[in-house]
């Protein structure tokens, strides 16, 4: 019985300390990019650049109001591509999907939209939110340390940050979702940090992964704070 307690004071030991170094990085991670009190005086993002798909280069444009909804919009060879997301709600007009018109996503669609306009990220009030945070260890990543913080949202959802050893930038996001019934990983590799109008670091280049599909984003004009009009996430009538 004496050794079986013992057992369970060093396992419950080792757990809480790898949870205080799980929230050490993520805490080193918001002194890197401007510190936490900045990061939450964000409220919109607004930003414009150029993403190339398949070697085509494709102009968007993105706005997002902080945990209430978030629209891009993209000219893909000419077709113009709208994605928005609202608190429990979406909708999409995707001509190259047979969409022309503004349409309502399905429910399982829907449910990505809150980390498309969570601007301070899942690492942010993590545990306000409802998940657990853990330090899955230390990995090379692209001939860097980092470490691997592993969240579990309260729907299951898995979602692993990258974060670099030396500058405590985050470098990487792998998301784990279902669609259509089966296990997709999203994966967000973020790069070309710079320090914005309020004077945040945030990454210019974005390269997502999905299956058999990259996408690599470059922000070439970001406005944190702007005003933007709520407007412009309500589906027009047809």
């Amino acid at each position: 019985m004496k050794k079986l307690m013992s057992l369970c004071i060093g396992l419950f030991l080792i757990a809480q300390t790898q949870a205080q170094t799980a929230d050490e990085i993520a805490n080193k991670y918001f002194d890197a990019i401007g510190g936490k009190e900045k990061l939450e005086t964000l409220k919109t993002s607004y930003s414009e650049g150029e993403m190339s798909i398949m070697n085509n280069p494709a102009p968007f444009v993105l706005s997002v109001i902080d945990g209430k909804a978030s629209k891009s919009q993209l000219d893909f060879n000419g077709q113009k591509i709208i994605t928005c997301y609202s608190t429990g709600a979406g909708w999409t007009v995707n001509p190259l999907a047979g969409i022309t018109e503004p349409t309502p996503m399905p429910a399982e669609q829907i449910g990505m939209g809150p980390m498309t306009y969570d601007l301070k990220g899942p690492l942010y009030n993590y545990a306000a939110k409802g998940y657990k945070l853990e330090l899955a260890g230390k990995e090379r990543l692209n001939n860097t340390d980092v470490f691997k913080l592993k969240l579990t949202t309260k729907d299951s959802t898995e979602i692993d940050c990258y974060v670099d050893a030396a500058s405590w930038l985050l470098l990487k996001t792998v998301i784990k979702v279902t669609a259509a019934g089966q296990a997709v990983e999203i994966s967000i590799a973020s790069s070309n940090y710079q320090k914005t109008n309020i004077g945040m670091l945030m990454p210019f280049v974005s390269e997502v992964t999905y299956p058999g599909l990259t996408i690599v984003s470059n922000t070439k004009l970001m406005d944190l704070n702007r005003d933007i009009d709520p407007a412009i996430f309500v589906m027009p009538k047809k």
